[in-house]
């Protein structure tokens, strides 16, 4: 026969004590957790939830909600739509928002294009010096635009290509960020996968566009963001490159409304809100088609 030993029940009752304890400093350590996390998205979004806010105040009363504290800094006494429609209307943002929409799309296309070919080359293709190609494409990337900014917008408009909007296109092809992300991706792919479509008679363009293309989406969709958002947000090159309003891109309108003397925050906040609405509704809807495409890039 077998013998249950006896457990003396201070053991057992200081064991679920302990357990208790444990218990009750876990759920302590997440409410902590839950309130820091919540004060620091707090503070993340109230001052965006307050530019939001004053882009419907009328102009006269951001400054004068200020003062004193009161629920008026966050409830003003009445909404209006006159920030937005005298930016659009009456300040020439809407044109403004165009050629940046213009200049980001434009970009993205045919910065794919040849992000994608340079990646396929420096990935697959062993040459004498690709070593020193790519090393010249990560300093491309590292060195800061600013540096170059004005000797390079000097030559643009040597070559006649001053206030175009082939002008400000053309940077945003040769992004060496996009490149390394692409060319790093396709070093992941077999190469099992190049040499079978050889073997089926497929050509060197036939295999990026049926092979490579189709398993990199989510590398791809990364790239055309940084190079999207780099160009929808540029301000330093549109302004060295040109001086008709006409051509001027959102970010260069958007500071036109401070002036020398007088400053306009409802329209400032207006187009702030109006340049930051684009890329959050891209970034929210691709979102969720990383996941997707990631999980369909691997070999089978």
């Amino acid at each position: 026969m077998s013998t249950v030993e006896s457990v003396p029940l201070s053991e057992v009752t200081s064991g679920r004590a302990a357990g208790s304890t444990g218990q009750r400093r876990g759920r302590n350590t997440s409410l902590i957790r839950t309130v820091l996390a919540a004060v620091i998205a707090a503070a993340f979004i109230i001052p965006a939830a307050w530019i939001l806010i004053n882009s419907f105040r009328p102009n006269q009363e951001i400054l004068s909600s200020l003062t004193p504290l009161s629920w008026g800094l966050i409830i003003p006494s009445r909404l209006t739509l006159e920030n937005y429609t005298g930016l659009l209307f009456e300040g020439g943002f809407s044109r403004a928002l165009l050629n940046s929409l213009i200049v980001a799309v434009f970009s993205v296309l045919f910065g794919l294009i040849v992000s994608t070919l340079a990646a396929y080359a420096l990935a697959v293709f062993s040459f004498p010096g690709r070593n020193a190609v790519f090393a010249v494409v990560v300093i491309s990337f590292m060195v800061p635009f600013e540096a170059i900014a004005i000797p390079l917008s000097q030559q643009f408009t040597d070559w006649g290509l001053g206030n175009t909007l082939i002008g400000l296109i053309l940077p945003g092809i040769g992004n060496g960020l996009a490149i390394f992300n692409l060319r790093q991706h396709f070093l992941g792919i077999p190469s099992s996968y190049r040499e079978a479509a050889m073997l089926d008679g497929a050509s060197e363009p036939r295999i990026v566009a049926s092979v490579y293309v189709p398993m990199s989406s989510a590398a791809l969709m990364n790239s055309a963001l940084l190079i999207f958002l780099g160009q929808w947000t540029a301000y330093l090159w549109p302004l060295l490159l040109v001086t008709e309003n006409e051509l001027q891109v959102a970010p260069i309108a958007l500071a036109l409304t401070f002036g020398e003397r007088s400053a306009d925050y409802g329209q400032n906040f207006a187009g702030s809100i109006l340049l930051s609405l684009l890329p959050a509704l891209v970034l929210l809807v691709l979102q969720r088609f990383f996941g997707r495409v990631s999980i369909s890039s691997g070999e089978k």
